[in-house]
């Protein structure tokens, strides 16, 4: 039988699983911690936002204020997705499993199915919309039955 990863994750944890078969139980095969996606937008900035001169003299001349195109926080969890995603694809090429199973809130699950290498994508059976990141093994079995036979 084939391992299965569960990869239960958000924006600034992640805590990778592995399962090498019926009534196997869990076991913790990685931690990933950013806690760069736990600080504010404030903390995550050097300097306030640039001014750019605007073109013209006329009605709306003034100086505008030049924001980021992504809020920080945002960034950061897109960095943190990407190092899962790299996790998740080393993983397959070194055939470390067959399966995997990803638990992530709504908007990071998003950011990580962007992030996935197609052949690491087609091997994600099951996806919950679900922040279990602080769920016990044990209630993390339960949310798996559906899933797998632990």
């Amino acid at each position: 039988m084939a391992i299965t990863w569960i990869l239960v994750a958000n924006a600034s944890l992640a805590k990778l699983y592995a399962n090498l078969g019926p009534n196997k139980g869990l076991t913790l095969v990685k931690e990933l911690i950013h806690p760069e996606s736990r600080q504010k937008n404030s903390e995550l900035v050097t300097d306030r936002s640039g001014h750019q001169a605007t073109a013209g003299n006329g009605a709306g001349g003034g100086q505008g204020s030049k924001l980021p195109q992504t809020a920080p926080k945002t960034h950061e969890a897109k960095l943190f997705a990407q190092e899962i995603a790299q996790e998740l694809y080393l993983g397959r090429a070194k055939n470390a499993f067959g399966r995997a199973i990803v638990f992530a809130p709504p908007a990071f699950m998003g950011m990580l199915n962007a992030v996935l290498d197609n052949p690491t994508a087609q091997l994600i059976t099951d996806r919950f919309e679900k922040d279990y990141t602080k769920e016990s093994e044990p209630v993390l079995r339960e949310r798996l039955a559906s899933c797998l036979f632990l």
